[in-house]
């Protein structure tokens, strides 16, 4: 009989520490030089370095992000469409994030109110911009 193991939840890699995707938005996606950059705003927990507190307008810490999946390989969306990793991220939409998993065939699942996407690169890198 042959076991595989669950998903990685993106709450136990460390890219993710001190931040909730759950409470994060995709505002774009491209391709470049085989990097897949996803730009969002990012929720900061306090825990995180860069966390600052409200402004009285606000309710929580968010920051402009990029999400990098270096060496990427392929992109495949959960009905069936695949290709040119440049191709497919223009059919893609934005919003709300619900989870990113990491599967041990290298394979990283993202899904949100854009549908279901996995994404077939190295580890990702969180990147918060600047000021």
């Amino acid at each position: 009989m042959n076991e595989t193991s669950s998903p990685t939840d993106w709450r136990r890699l460390r890219e993710f520490s001190a931040v909730d995707l759950t409470k994060s938005f995709i505002l774009s996606w491209h391709v470049e030089s085989d990097t897949l950059f996803i730009d969002l705003d990012v929720f900061l927990t306090a825990e995180h370095p860069f966390y600052e507190k409200p402004r009285p307008a606000e309710k929580v810490c968010i920051r402009p992000a990029i999400l990098e999946f270096p060496f990427c390989e392929g992109i495949t969306i959960a009905d069936g469409a695949a290709g040119d990793p440049a191709e497919v991220v223009e059919s893609l939409g934005l919003g709300a994030i619900d989870g990113l998993q990491w599967h041990e065939d290298g394979r990283y699942e993202l899904t949100g109110a854009f549908g279901t996407v996995f994404v077939a690169a190295e580890r990702p890198l969180l990147r918060l911009k600047g000021p």
